[in-house]
């Protein structure tokens, strides 16, 4: 619980960086009043060596007993102000910000831990959970698929009722909480650029789109080749195949409903490149939020877009 609360604030070197100006500071203040605690001295006055308008100078007198008495209360009041506060901060005291808002969240967590176990497409015919899940959607989800859930290229529409990995209910909160990763190979290295404008032509024609009739033939034995142990040998895609391909999470090209666009030039780029998780860049992966949200929550979430495609 500790770790989810940190995550939430800033690293702890800023902490540190603060804590260590402050007490610079303080230390400031005590070598500028211990510097002017000389004592007066018998004689004639003495001046300041600095000279202003040419003939203004001060005396080199010690500070009043008072201010230094004030001063010196000031310092002393800091510094356990900050002890009090605590203005150092401290993992396991139960004072300050940081405490006050585990406190919050450790109450808000148990409300959201009793949805950990229940059935999602059961929470899904609850409006009040769907609301919850809505609102969880909305902070957390539409910075890829948008407000409205519809997403955009490479960020698929959850409203649709068409699903890489499939719709059932546990199955969108399992991709919500272990994420998923895009494992399309690249196939530029393995066939040439005819044969890869084939064969994109020859998926395009799979959903009735407009191709060279030409190529949509010699594109069909490229297709044949390399391509059915994903997408099936009919390019209905891997949840066609049954449950052990499913988690290929190969889509279905022969419905329209198209992740990257469904131009010639896209579907060429797809096979091309491939569409593999790129740690360096974080393409083609939706990140896992099990830990981050904990399962009470992934579990609304999952009720919410569950929701959203049996509307249809």
């Amino acid at each position: 619980m500790l770790d989810s609360i940190n995550a939430d604030f800033t690293s702890s070197f800023w902490g540190l960086y603060v804590a260590g100006l402050v007490t610079i500071s303080l230390l400031v203040c005590v070598l500028i009043l211990v510097l002017n605690m000389t004592s007066r001295e018998t004689g004639a006055p003495q001046v300041q060596a600095h000279t202003w308008d040419e003939t203004l100078q001060e005396y080199n007198n010690p500070l009043p007993k008072w201010w230094l008495y004030l001063f010196w209360g000031t310092l002393v009041f800091a510094v356990v102000y900050l002890a009090v506060f605590p203005g150092y901060g401290t993992a396991n005291d139960d004072r300050g910000a940081r405490a006050e808002y585990a406190k919050e969240t450790e109450k808000f967590q148990q409300v959201f831990d009793k949805y950990a176990k229940v059935d999602v497409a059961a929470l899904a015919q609850q409006p009040e959970a769907v609301a919850t899940g809505k609102r969880l959607f909305l902070t957390y989800c539409i910075q890829c698929h948008g407000s409205n859930a519809k997403g955009s290229p490479g960020f698929p529409d959850l409203t649709d009722n068409d699903w890489l990995y499939g719709g059932e209910a546990d199955t969108v909160k399992t991709s919500i909480l272990e994420g998923r990763a895009g494992v399309m190979n690249a196939f530029g290295a393995v066939l040439s650029g005819d044969e890869i404008k084939d064969v994109a032509n020859y998926v395009r024609s799979l959903s009735g789109l407009s191709a060279d009739a030409a190529r949509v033939q010699r594109g069909e034995a490229v297709f044949a080749a390399n391509c059915t142990v994903c997408h099936g040998p009919d390019g209905k895609g891997a949840a066609s195949m049954g449950a052990a391909f499913a988690a290929l999470g190969a889509p279905n090209l022969t419905d329209n409903v198209w992740l990257y666009g469904n131009s010639e030039a896209k579907i060429i780029e797809g096979v091309t490149r491939g569409r593999n998780f790129d740690n360096r860049s974080l393409k083609n992966a939706m990140p896992a939020w099990g830990e981050f949200l904990g399962e009470g929550k992934v579990t609304l979430l999952a009720a919410y877009v569950h929701s959203l495609s049996q509307k249809k």
